[in-house]
């Protein structure tokens, strides 16, 4: 079973520079991914990144996976 950390690690090294929240019970995942790789792209070729990121595992080991993208900000 894939655990949040997993999760979490998965897209932070598929997404250089991205930051990552992942919470979850094993079956159920909640991501917010925050990248300035998603400058410009809209919300489905974001969510498409971190599926990327994710590859096989989103079809063979994550069921179920609320996905939140975000530019990073800079104040």
């Amino acid at each position: 079973m894939i655990t949040p950390q997993e999760i979490k690690d998965l897209i932070e090294a598929g997404l250089p520079g991205a930051q990552a929240r992942v919470s979850g019970d094993g079956h159920h995942f909640e991501a917010v991914v925050r990248s300035a790789a998603f400058a410009g792209k809209s919300r489905i070729q974001q969510h498409q990144l971190v599926y990327a990121a994710l590859g096989d595992r989103m079809r063979e080991q994550i069921h179920a996976l609320s996905l939140k993208t975000e530019l990073p900000s800079y104040t």
